[in-house]
């Protein structure tokens, strides 16, 4: 039985971390970020990788960062063959990823080397890619430019978000990690180097990123809309409030000045550069998402 190490944190994690178990691979020890605040009590919340090992018996350690030497040692004298990474959060030193007989490898949910970097399913939606998917990499000490074992890809659909990809990318992602797993183990695969040439920053999401500027084309802001949805999402200013916005599509047509805003038995319309954003699901602050062409009717003062 081979000796395995799994360092994962959020859902995307867990959904890797469950496949392996009903494989019947159990990790001898889970790696996950420390507990953080969150609700609006802000108590201290287990990561979904942490609550899915505890829930399996799973030794789980949390080390806030590998910089100190305790915790690097102990990573060593688990004398593991393998150390899966997904989703983790953090970066870790040569010291941690070759420490393991074969190495470390990770699942990145995009089609390498396009997309490296924290955001690749959200970047990938907001570029407009036809297709995406999930590569399995050797860790190495640049930024997810480690040599490729394997790959899948699944089309990105007209009406999918950044919350749909990653589900289905997940799970793409945890089948096809099960599927070489065996190979990896037995040393089969050839690792194929990546094209330096056709390297591509997926940069973290920001709040910044999320007000969306009529000077852009429809199109772009339609992207926009779905690359955030359901975080940071996609934001405009109505009157004194600025409101999320979670559903919208482009339109040819344009009626005004880029920023004039139309009501509509539709939703709203945003004039932009070229064509316009209609606008059919948002949330005003305080409030749960609505429709948008009710909240238009009953805010009407607001549009032109």
């Amino acid at each position: 039985m081979s000796r395995i190490i799994f360092a994962g944190t959020p859902d995307f994690a867990a959904v890797h971390l469950q496949a392996l178990l009903d494989n019947g691979i159990r990790p001898l020890a889970v790696y996950t970020q420390p507990d953080r605040p969150a609700g609006r009590g802000h108590k201290l919340q287990p990561s979904a990788v942490k609550a899915l090992a505890l829930a399996h018996g799973l030794e789980v350690r949390t080390p806030l960062n590998f910089k100190q030497e305790a915790d690097i040692q102990e990573f060593v004298a688990l004398n593991a063959d393998l150390a899966i990474v997904v989703a983790y959060g953090l970066l870790l030193p040569e010291a941690i990823f070759a420490a393991p007989r074969l190495g470390s490898i990770n699942v990145h949910g995009s089609l390498l080397p396009r997309w490296r970097g924290a955001a690749p399913i959200q970047r990938a939606l907001m570029a407009g890619d036809a297709v995406t998917g999930v590569t399995i990499m050797q860790i190495t000490a640049g930024l997810d430019s480690g040599a490729m074992l394997a790959k899948a890809q699944l089309p990105i659909e007209a009406d999918d978000t950044a919350g749909t990809l990653f589900d289905k990318l997940a799970a793409l992602g945890a089948q096809t990690l099960v599927k070489v797993l065996p190979d990896i183990l037995a040393g089969k695969l050839q690792a194929k180097e990546q094209d330096e040439q056709e390297a591509i920053y997926a940069r973290k999401l920001t709040k910044a990123d999320s007000p969306l500027d009529p000077m852009k084309s429809a199109s772009e802001l339609a992207l926009q809309v779905r690359g955030l949805n359901p975080w940071p999402a996609a934001t405009l200013a109505l009157g004194d409030a600025v409101c999320k916005v979670f559903a919208a599509q482009a339109l040819a047509e344009n009626y005004g000045e880029p920023g004039t805003l139309l009501a509509d038995k539709r939703g709203i319309i945003l004039n932009c550069l070229t064509g316009s954003l209609l606008i059919t699901l948002l949330q005003y602050p305080g409030k749960k998402p609505c429709d948008a062409a009710a909240f238009a009717r009953a805010h009407a003062s607001l549009f032109v």
